[in-house]
C-alpha cells in the first residue's frame, strides 16, 4: 500500500474506515428493526389471548367461544380438557406436553416456519386455565430480509459515493502540492523565485512557507560561498603574483647572495600570508559546517590566553611593542563552549590585528575577566583606530579599513571575521569600538 500515491492511500483509507463504521451502523439498525418486529409479533400474540382471558375470567364454567379465522390459540381447562386448538400441528404438539405458565418462546415447525408462542395462566374459581397463542414470524422475516438487502445495496452505493468524494477531495486538497512540485521543477537552477503559497491558512501553506524559508537560506548560503570563493581567489591572486615575481627575481640573483636573501625573505613573507589565509579559510569553513565543539574549562582558556601573550610579545620585539595583560578569573572550573585551541586562535588574531595597528613603541593591553555568567576578553591598542563608517562591517570577510590599519602588513581581512565566527559558535558575541586613540575588541562567551 505504501507504493500507492497519497491520493490513493487517502481514498482507500477513507473507504475502509467508512465501510467499518457503516457496517456497524447497519448491523445496529438491523438489530433494532428485528427487535421491533419481534416485539410487534409478541404484542399481537398477547392481544389474541386478551379476549379469551376476559371471557374465561367472567364465565369460568361456560364453553369457550371459537376464535375467528387466522387466530392461532390453544385453551386448556382446569380439568386438562382442550377447549380450543387452532394451532398448527407441530406447535400444538409442543404445547400439549408443556406445563401451563406465563411464558414466551420461539419455535420452528417441521416445514421451517418460525412462530412466537405466548403462554398465560388465568386463575378462576373453577381452577387454572392454560392459554397459548402463536404468531407466525414469516412476514417479519420477509420484511427483515428485504431490509437487509436494501441496507447492503444502500451501503455499497454509499461506499462508492464516499470513495468518489474522497478521491475528488484528496485531489483538490493535494492540488497545492502539485503546484509546488511544478514550481520546484521550474526553480531548478534558478537564482530566485519561490514556491506558491495557497490562500488557505492550512498545513500545506505552512509547508510552502517553510520550504520558501529553506530555499532562501540555501540561496543565501550558496551566495555567501560563491562570494567567498570569489573573494578568496582575489585575495590569493595578489600574494601568488608577488611570490611568482619574487621567485623570478631570485633566479636572477643567484650570483648575488645578499640580493638573493632579500628575495627569499620576501617570498617567505608571501608564503606566510598564503598560509595564514588558507588557515583562516579552513577554520571558517569548519565553523560553518557546524562540527561538534568540545567545551573547555576556564583554566584551559587561561593557559591558551597566556600562550598567545608570549607569542604576541615575540612578534612585538621588532617594533618594541609594549604588551600587558590581566587575568581576573576566580572559578577556573567553569566550562565554556569553545575548544581551547580555537580560543588560542581567536586571541592570536586579535593580537595580530593590534600589533599591525600600533606604531613603533606602541602598546597593547589584554584583559581576561570572569563575570557571573560570562567570560570577557578585551584587547585594546593605542593605534590610529579605524574609520567610524568601517566599524559596522569590520567583522565581515575580506574587508579592510583604509591605510591606517593592516594595509601595510598585507592582511587578508579574515582575522576579525574568524574572531566573530568563533565567538558566535560558542554562543557568545564579538564587538568593536574606537577608543580615540586606538581600538578595543571585546569577546563575550557565556558559561555553560
Amino acid at each position: 500500500m505504501m507504493r500507492l500515491s497519497i491520493r490513493s492511500r487517502i481514498t482507500l483509507g477513507s473507504i475502509l474506515v467508512a465501510a467499518l463504521l457503516l457496517s456497524i451502523a447497519l448491523l445496529v439498525l438491523r438489530a433494532q428493526v428485528s427487535s421491533v418486529l419481534t416485539n410487534a409479533d409478541t404484542t399481537l400474540a398477547e392481544s389474541d389471548l386478551t379476549s379469551f382471558a376476559k371471557d374465561i375470567t367472567a364465565n369460568p364454567t361456560e364453553t369457550v367461544d371459537d376464535p375467528g379465522t387466522g387466530v392461532l390459540v390453544f385453551v386448556r381447562s382446569p380439568h386438562e380438557v382442550v377447549e380450543v386448538n387452532t394451532l398448527p400441528h407441530d406447535v400444538a404438539n409442543e404445547i400439549q406436553g408443556r406445563v401451563s405458565a406465563n411464558e414466551e418462546f420461539t419455535m420452528t415447525d417441521d416445514e421451517g416456519r418460525s412462530f412466537i408462542v405466548v403462554g398465560r395462566v388465568v386463575s378462576t374459581t373453577a381452577g387454572e386455565w392454560a392459554l397459548w397463542s402463536a404468531r407466525s414470524t414469516s412476514s417479519s422475516q420477509l420484511a427483515l430480509e428485504g431490509l437487509s438487502r436494501a441496507l447492503v445495496v444502500g451501503g455499497l452505493i454509499l461506499l462508492v459515493g464516499f470513495g468518489i468524494a474522497s478521491w475528488v477531495l484528496a485531489t483538490i486538497a493535494l492540488r497545492p502540492v502539485a503546484a509546488m512540485r511544478r514550481r520546484a521543477d521550474e526553480l531548478e537552477g534558478a537564482v530566485d523565485g519561490a514556491l506558491p503559497v495557497g490562500p488557505a491558512n492550512d498545513e500545506l501553506a505552512a509547508l510552502a512557507s517553510t520550504l520558501n524559508s529553506f530555499l532562501g537560506r540555501v540561496r543565501a548560503t550558496a551566495e555567501r560561498e560563491k562570494q567567498m570563493v570569489s573573494d578568496a581567489a582575489h585575495e590569493l591572486r595578489t600574494p601568488l603574483a608577488a611570490l611568482k615575481t619574487q621567485l623570478e627575481l631570485a633566479h636572477g640573483d643567484f650570483g648575488n647572495a645578499a640580493a638573493l636573501a632579500i628575495q627569499v625573505t620576501a617570498a617567505e613573507a608571501s608564503v606566510d600570508r598564503l598560509a595564514s589565509l588558507a588557515s583562516n579559510l579552513l577554520e571558517l569553513s569548519r565553523l560553518e559546517s557546524h562540527e561538534s565543539v568540545r567545551p573547555s574549562r576556564a583554566a584551559s582558556l587561561i593557559d591558551e590566553f597566556t600562550g598567545s601573550i608570549d607569542r604576541a610579545r615575540m612578534l612585538g620585539l621588532a617594533s618594541n611593542a609594549d604588551i600587558e595583560f590581566e587575568v581576573h578569573v576566580d572559578d577556573e572550573g567553569a566550562r565554556y563552549l569553545i575548544d581551547g585551541q580555537a580560543f588560542g586562535r581567536l586571541v592570536d588574531n586579535l593580537f595580530s590585528n593590534a600589533l599591525a595597528a600600533i606604531g613603533e613603541g606602541g602598546a597593547v593591553q589584554a584583559t581576561l575577566r570572569q563575570g557571573p555568567s560570562t567570560l570577557i576578553l578585551e584587547v585594546r591598542d593605542d593605534g590610529h583606530g579605524m574609520p567610524d563608517g568601517f566599524v559596522p562591517v569590520a567583522f565581515d570577510r575580506f574587508t579592510r579599513p583604509d591605510a591606517s590599519r593592516t594595509t601595510a602588513t598585507g592582511g587578508s581581512g579574515l582575522g576579525l571575521a574568524l574572531v566573530r565566527a568563533l565567538a558566535e559558535a560558542a554562543g557568545g558575541t564579538a564587538t568593536i569600538r574606537n577608543t580615540n586613540p586606538g581600538l578595543a575588541v571585546t569577546v563575550t562567551l557565556p558559561k555553560m
